[in-house]
């Protein structure tokens, strides 16, 4: 909004981001629909998709619905609507997708059953299990429920995000009374029955069933299991604090209070609903149309555990087979890391090759007696992180370890907190970043002396220093002594200290600033060249709007240009004379597809990156991140290769089409996945010259894997 009017965009080319996400999680859900993934796979892929809905209300919903309440009118960029226009549009969309998983899950539910796993309803147990379940719930549950009647001594009571709680209207003597049981938090979430096989029942199901015997006094009218999800989206910079507030106090009362904020969402499985979501809407002020009723359990977290309880021979005909990610191929291994890296840059491929080489460089440095300093940003750590004790282990002996720490990483505030203070009091300098921006780079340098003076060594990557998820996203990890980044390494982590954010540097791309104009200016030098410019990029969301409209401007000249998006794709692609020559298509499989690549032209003279930062404004022009130039030859052939597999797959991969519907991708090759050839390829050491990545064996598909293995049990 400037000088009171608002400025208009062309979106015959673009589409609304929340609807695009929702069309992303959809394809989460077609793989939980896919007969050739494992059946507890695929039971996964549907928990993930109602998680993936859960932050999408906790976040963009909660962030609309705070726009719509704000006086000045907003237009969103790219679909032209106002914030009412696009909650409306999307509570007309959901109800479909709740349809579609409900659907899914009965059918995966069913499957399971033939393997003897089974989700019981207590009508269905025998005697003995019944037994079971009465003891149980008589002697572990019933003790610590806290049942609430509501009555003028016992006002409506306060119900936390997404806890699950039976609600009922209940009678006695004529008269109606609303009451709530909540679900014990800390009880696990299914009782598994003492008999062969996997048997098991929910705890919401047992406590629908004993809810009259909780309130024996009166008869049930109605009960349902409901779960409340509140608006969970939190700026810290736009809370006030006391200048002499520590910081990570201040985080703490945030991630309190969200649980506190305002509804949302009302979900409720079970019964009509007739008398209780009227009275539920009204006390909590949602509408008729924020209220979803859902067949499938509310949290489907207890997949989870399930696969933790199977048998071998089950596991084995019903998940993926088990995957070691290798040694990378650019290392030699049982021999020290930093010398390699002084001699040669290494990419290294998450998960289908190992983070350890990375942290075995942290732990080399912090003993080294030649290491001066180690300086890292952190977004997210695991709960048990080797890099946070080798960070501690360095400052312990004396080593300068500067650790920029970002406690805004949403949902995991609490364990940097706790990760900050375990490094600070081991004698890390911690800082906080800039109160209005968050950093969410991913870079490390190692400053070392030796006879020639100072040598850098460098890490960027476009994953987090989290070994949990590096085996479970796809990944980059580039480490490397090229002088020139290390010193443009040296100069940002310098301004971060003095929270300069507009330095500028050699190679390194750095925003806020710099980075998307430098972005724009390589997306210039492809027009420049028509048709025979090039364009590659590999993101996870594209919905910054000044990129999209650049993006059309090189389609317009001719530029080829393909997009491997995973979810937010606000760019329409193929649109005539506007998006014509732009191709996007997105993978989604066993692993989240996380890396971020940019590359500008063909062949030796192509610009390539590596980059933290995806194409959203919130990357651009709200963040600390870093793109850095890959330069060896060796890893260049090795990310050529990447790009080259990622566009070949024709079994994941599914392609946007005009009109945002997502179709798979049509081709008359062998069926190839490439996140199947990463995990089986061989890859050629540096030293050899060679073509960097073969393809030992033909790649077996997930659907033959397991009838074999289906048939051999």
């Amino acid at each position: 909004m400037s000088n009171g009017i608002q400025k208009t965009f062309d979106t015959r080319y673009t589409q609304d981001r929340e609807l695009s996400w929702l069309k992303f999680n959809e394809r989460v859900l077609a793989e939980a629909r896919d007969e050739s993934v494992p059946l507890m796979e695929r039971l996964k892929f549907a928990a993930i998709f109602t998680s993936n809905l859960d932050e999408f209300f906790m976040i963009r919903v909660g962030s609309i619905t705070d726009m719509s309440l704000v006086k000045e009118t907003h237009i969103d960029s790219k679909s032209g609507r106002t914030p009412e226009q696009q909650l409306h549009a999307i509570f007309e969309t959901v109800p479909q997708l709740y349809k579609q998983r409900d659907k899914v899950f009965e059918q995966l539910d069913l499957r399971l059953r033939s393997c003897n796993i089974c989700r019981l309803s207590i009508s269905e147990l025998d005697n003995k299990a019944k037994k079971q379940v009465e003891n149980w719930f008589q002697a572990q549950v019933r003790p610590v429920l806290s049942p609430l009647i509501l009555d003028i001594h016992h006002p409506f009571p306060h119900l936390p995000n997404k806890r699950l709680t039976i609600a009922l209207v209940l009678q006695r003597d004529g008269r109606e009374y609303f009451a709530f049981l909540p679900i014990p938090p800390k009880f696990p979430p299914f009782l598994r029955l003492e008999e062969r096989g996997l048997r098991y029942i929910l705890l919401e199901d047992i406590l629908m069933e004993y809810a009259s015997q909780v309130f024996d006094q009166f008869s049930i009218v109605e009960k349902a299991v409901v779960a409340v999800t509140r608006n969970a989206d939190i700026s810290p910079e736009d809370e006030s604090y006391d200048v002499d507030e520590d910081f990570r106090q201040h985080m703490r009362k945030i991630v309190k209070k969200r649980a506190r904020l305002a509804p949302v969402r009302l979900e409720y499985q079970g019964g009509k609903g007739d008398k209780l979501i009227p009275f539920l809407c009204e006390r909590l002020g949602l509408s008729r149309a924020q209220v979803f009723k859902t067949k499938a359990p509310i949290s489907m977290e207890y997949v989870y555990q399930l696969t933790s309880l199977l048998p071998a021979e089950s596991a084995a005909a019903l998940c993926d087979p088990p995957y070691s990610p290798r040694f990378p191929a650019c290392l030699v291994p049982q021999q020290p890391i930093l010398p390699q890296i002084l001699k040669r840059d290494a990419l290294v491929f998450y998960p289908f090759e190992q983070m350890e080489p990375f942290l075995h460089l942290i732990r080399e440095a912090s003993s080294d007696p030649d290491v001066v300093s180690i300086k890292i940003t952190i977004y997210r750590l695991a709960s048990r992180a080797k890099l946070a004790e080798y960070l501690c282990a360095a400052a312990e002996n004396g080593k300068d370890v500067t650790v920029l720490m970002e406690l805004r990483a949403r949902f995991d505030e609490q364990n940097n907190i706790q990760w900050a203070e375990r490094m600070e009091e081991a004698g890390c300098t911690i800082l906080y970043g800039s109160e209005n921006l968050k950093v969410h780079s991913k870079i490390c340098l190692i400053t070392r002396k030796s006879k020639n003076g100072i040598q850098y060594i460098t890490q960027v990557g476009t994953g987090n220093y989290n070994e949990k998820t590096a085996k479970l996203y796809t990944d980059l990890c580039l480490m490397t002594a090229n002088q020139r980044i290390g010193a443009d390494a040296a100069a940002f982590f310098q301004n971060m200290a003095i929270s300069n954010f507009s330095g500028d540097y050699q190679l390194l791309l750095a925003s806020p600033f710099g980075l998307r104009d430098k972005v724009i200016s390589l997306i210039d030098r492809e027009i420049a060249k028509g048709r025979e410019g090039y364009i590659f990029l590999k993101l996870n969301s594209v919905t910054d709007r000044m990129l999209i409209d650049k993006l059309a401007q090189a389609s317009q000249a001719g530029v080829e240009i393909i997009m491997n998006v995973r979810g937010i794709c606000c760019l329409m692609p193929g649109v005539p004379g506007l998006t014509d020559h732009i191709t996007v298509f997105s993978i989604v499989g066993r692993y989240l597809e996380h890396s971020r690549i940019y590359q500008f032209g063909r062949g030796e003279n192509a610009d390539l990156y590596i980059s933290s930062a995806d194409f959203m404004t919130r990357n651009t022009e709200r963040r600390v991140e870093i793109a850095c130039p890959v330069l060896d030859s060796w890893c260049r052939k090795r990310l050529f290769h990447i790009i080259e597999e990622l566009q070949r797959d024709n079994v994941k991969a599914r392609e946007l089409k005009p009109g945002g519907a997502y179709h798979p991708r049509v081709s008359t090759e062998d069926p190839r996945c490439c996140q199947e050839i990463f995990q089986t390829e061989t890859v050629e050491p540096p030293a050899t010259g060679r073509t960097p990545a073969k393809v030992h064996k033909k790649h077996p598909s997930l659907l033959g894997r397991l009838s074999d293995l289906l048939h051999r049990s």
